[in-house]
């Protein structure tokens, strides 16, 4: 066993480097083919740390990104080989492969930043908020209840831009002797202005129903995934019907954690399969695309976990059902939507079909989800939220040019100064 063991780790290992080695010479191949990116251009940077498997929290910036950019000229910053060489191909931003300190460091050198953004809170995030004379600005990669939402490192921050009042409050409770009207400055669901993709069928009679649930969770208290407990059972419900057309977007991370998780996953996608084969004008969609927005307007009815999905399904204003989680030790924070949400239960999964035409046709559950809307993003009107986070980027433009004018007489700081442990500049593996 011990033999059989020791095969499969060197297998593996084999096996991760020989892709590392292909995904380097792909990104050599991809930088020397886009050439050096201009000097002195850009004013904004976004930081991302993290590789290609979390590319979704960056994926949802990509339009308001690129809408600001035609102002203020935005780069990434990205630490990690598997998400330079996604993000030189999909980005509608410039991308700068900053792999080690000395090579951010350089860039650094090359454009004033006056702003960073942070989508996440990966630990390497402090490799960058070392550099002062900057704005580091989380803005996160979602709205949601979630416990993440309310982690003491928004301190950690200058500034966070968050969706509105129901995060100030949740942020109200945990934080202690933190200047909300100062550091959290509310600009709604930009995203939302920005719905990306094409409806990949022709809407016809069939109700759209989108079940877009997030992933296992990594310990006791977030797990919130409903694939393994909810999603078969429903999933089946719905392929049944030829009233219905099913979108299903499952969390990328599905399944790393819990075997048991992944297996369901895989089920849920062999029977919309067999159910498209049967009958192709079902159109159902095994949605894995980068896009995120096409879903959400197209869905008659959602149903969705505990997780950022709530959130921007509720900026649609269309009905949603959200699963309720079976694990005991998931942490819910039921002060906001989701001590008035309409929740799907595990035992009504096999039944789904009923729950979604009460939800679809209740007039008072229509009345309760305007009036959340509007606590979490304030002003939904299409283009609202956009003029909001501009307008938040310019008061931290002004109060940079604030603040330089304070500290004019200050003697110049050279970033290679700072000191640079092995860790910080160890070589990122892909």
């Amino acid at each position: 066993m011990g033999l059989m063991n020791d095969a499969k780790l060197g297998w593996r290992v084999a096996r991760d480097l020989l892709r590392s080695r292909r995904i380097r010479s792909k990104l050599a191949a991809q930088l020397e083919a886009r050439g050096p990116l201009p000097k002195r251009r850009y004013e904004i940077g976004v930081y991302f740390a993290d590789g290609d498997v979390n590319l979704y929290q960056l994926r949802q910036w990509y339009r308001p990104l690129a809408e600001l950019d035609k102002t203020h000229p935005v780069v990434i910053l990205s630490r990690n080989p598997t998400a330079s060489s996604a993000l030189l191909e999909e980005s509608p931003v410039p991308v700068a492969h900053v792999r080690s300190v000395s090579s951010l460091e350089e860039l650094l050198l090359d454009h004033e930043l006056k702003i960073v953004f942070y989508v996440n809170q990966n630990a390497r995030n402090f490799q960058m908020m070392r550099y002062g004379r900057r704005w580091h600005v989380f803005i996160n990669h979602g709205e949601s209840d979630k416990m993440y939402m309310t982690t003491n490192q928004f301190k950690a921050y200058d500034y966070s831009f968050v969706a509105g009042d129901a995060a100030i409050s949740r942020l109200q409770r945990v934080l202690w002797d933190y200047d909300f009207d100062k550091r959290a400055l509310r600009i709604g669901r930009p995203q939302a202005d920005h719905y990306a993709g094409t409806v990949p069928f022709t809407p016809d009679h069939r109700q759209v129903v989108l079940y877009a649930p997030t992933w296992e969770g990594d310990r006791a208290a977030a797990h919130y995934g409903s694939i393994a407990s909810h999603g078969v059972a429903l999933v089946r419900d719905l392929l049944a019907s030829p009233e219905h057309r099913l979108i299903y977007r499952p969390h990328p991370r599905s399944g790393v954690v819990d075997p048991a998780y992944g297996a369901a996953n895989r089920e849920i996608v062999s029977m919309i399969a067999a159910a498209n084969r049967a009958d192709p004008s079902a159109g159902h969609v095994h949605d894995t695309g980068p896009e995120l927005g096409w879903q959400l307007a197209a869905a008659d009815v959602a149903i969705v976990d505990v997780s950022a999905m709530i959130y921007d399904r509720l900026a649609t204003g269309k009905p949603l059902l959200v699963t309720r989680p079976v694990s005991p030790d998931a942490q819910l924070d039921t002060g906001g939507y989701l001590s008035d949400c309409e929740w799907l239960a595990a035992e009504e999964a096999p039944s789904v079909r009923s729950r979604l035409d009460q939800v679809s046709h209740d007039s008072a559950a229509g009345v309760r989800l305007g009036r959340w809307v509007e606590h979490y993003f304030g002003d939904t009107t299409p283009g609202a939220a956009t003029a909001r986070f501009h307008a938040a980027v310019e008061h931290l433009f002004a109060e940079w040019a604030r603040n330089a004018a304070l500290h004019s007489r200050d003697l110049p700081v050279d970033l290679r100064d700072h000191e640079v442990t092995a860790d910080d500049d160890e070589r990122l593996s892909a």
